[in-house]
């Protein structure tokens, strides 16, 4: 006989976590599943290229919650577990044992799945996709000195995981289509900046090429590029991801890059509702759907849907955020601009220390403040203002009073 629960939640990662614990805090005494493919609790992923990767520090020691916190709660968990089928109809689901569950809500949390290169030597050993704590391990492990360490793809997990090996005493080579860097999320101007950095740190860069195939014996040796070859003892592939919609495509919910939803979270069936990276959510603030993929909004789109499950009124208002540390630079952006808005700098960039705001038709889209902390508040409070760029420039003139 199938187990009977009050509300499943389909991944376990840092969405999947908090929304145990939010239907925990808010009261809900329905019984609840957590299921994840990953076979350790909910832990925070940030960690995964930052301290995992600097430090080797264990990522036990990013987890959300003890161990034993779970069955504290009444909380039924399915580790190293996967769901096979979603059946919205009959409100029940497989696991990949073949057991099957019932559910009153379901919580899609699955993430996103990293996407790799299809050409030849793809198989070979030590070539390394980042999205769980094995990969971060695994990685990690091939940190030595003077190992030749090729990262394909300049993206935030690309360029964190490049700063990491540099500072293990690995040599790194960027292999990127396009350049600068980052060009699809801050632009052009912002972007050269990132690669600079890293070049100003011993990072090399090969621009515009293509990985055409990986060659060796049984590990990776080298990294054919059509720009030639690089030697290589580890490979890291950070080329983006796709959002893991596959359950939710069968149960035949609405999608269109990623799960729809509305500011509740809710999907097209309304026992169904999905968070994080899968999550194409509607956004009242900014009056748009999103999709984000930063560990911030699935956090806070998990305390949406456990209000929603509770009879409360959250929803999705807020602007999008993160962050990361790069060599000597520590930042954080907050706003949804696009790259082909106008940039305004605040600040000297050969500094070190400035802010950087995105404006659209006079209005700021988005900001960032590099090296400067504490003024997240008063970022926040001007997305959506209407600033000339000589005054977010003047800094005669306090963020507070733009």
């Amino acid at each position: 006989m199938a187990q009977e629960f009050g509300t499943v939640i389909i991944g376990a990662g840092i969405g999947g976590g908090t929304a145990v614990e939010a239907l925990r805090e808010r009261g809900y005494s329905g019984s609840i599943a957590l299921i994840g493919a990953d076979p350790a609790a909910p832990y925070y992923r940030p960690d995964l290229s930052k301290k995992v990767m600097l430090e080797g520090s264990d990522p036990a020691e990013s987890a959300l919650r003890g161990a034993d916190w779970y069955p504290a709660h009444d909380v039924t968990t399915f580790f190293g577990t996967a769901v096979t089928e979603l059946d919205a109809k009959n409100q029940t689901l497989t696991l990949d044992s073949g057991e099957s569950l019932t559910y009153g809500q379901v919580i899609l949390a699955n993430g996103s799945t990293p996407r790799t290169l299809e050409v030849p030597g793809a198989e070979l050993a030590n070539i390394h996709t980042l999205r769980d704590a094995g990969d971060a391990v695994a990685i990690r492990s091939q940190f030595s000195q003077g190992n030749k360490v090729v990262i394909i793809g300049g993206g935030w997990v690309g360029l964190e995981v490049a700063a990491a090996a540099q500072n293990a005493g690995c040599e790194i080579t960027v292999v990127l289509r396009s350049t600068p860097p980052l060009k699809s999320a801050l632009g052009a101007e912002i972007g050269q900046y990132f690669e600079e950095l890293h070049r100003s740190n011993g990072i090399e860069f090969v621009t515009e090429a293509e990985t055409t195939g990986f060659s060796g014996s049984k590990a990776v040796e080298s990294v054919q590029t059509s720009a030639g070859v690089l030697p290589a003892d580890l490979v890291v592939v950070g080329i983006g991801a796709d959002p893991t919609i596959e359950l939710a495509t069968s149960a035949g919910l609405d999608i269109d890059n990623g799960v729809l939803v509305d500011e509740h979270m809710r999907s097209s069936d309304p026992n169904i509702f999905a968070i994080g990276d899968i999550a194409a959510a509607q956004n009242t603030l900014l009056k748009q759907r999103l999709r984000v993929e930063h560990w911030d909004n699935a956090v806070r789109q998990a305390e949406v849907a456990a209000s929603t499950i509770t009879g409360g009124d959250k929803e999705y208002d807020w602007q999008p955020y993160f962050y990361t540390d790069q060599f000597d630079l520590g930042m954080e952006y907050v706003g949804h601009g696009t790259s082909d808005d106008d940039v305004v700098i605040r600040g000297d960039k050969s500094s070190g220390e400035f802010i950087v705001f995105w404006t659209r038709g006079g209005a700021v889209t988005a900001a960032m403040n590099v090296n400067i902390w504490d003024v997240g508040d008063e970022l926040r409070a001007l997305i959506g203002k209407s600033v000339s760029a000589a005054r977010l420039q003047d800094e005669s003139i306090e963020l507070t009073e733009l």
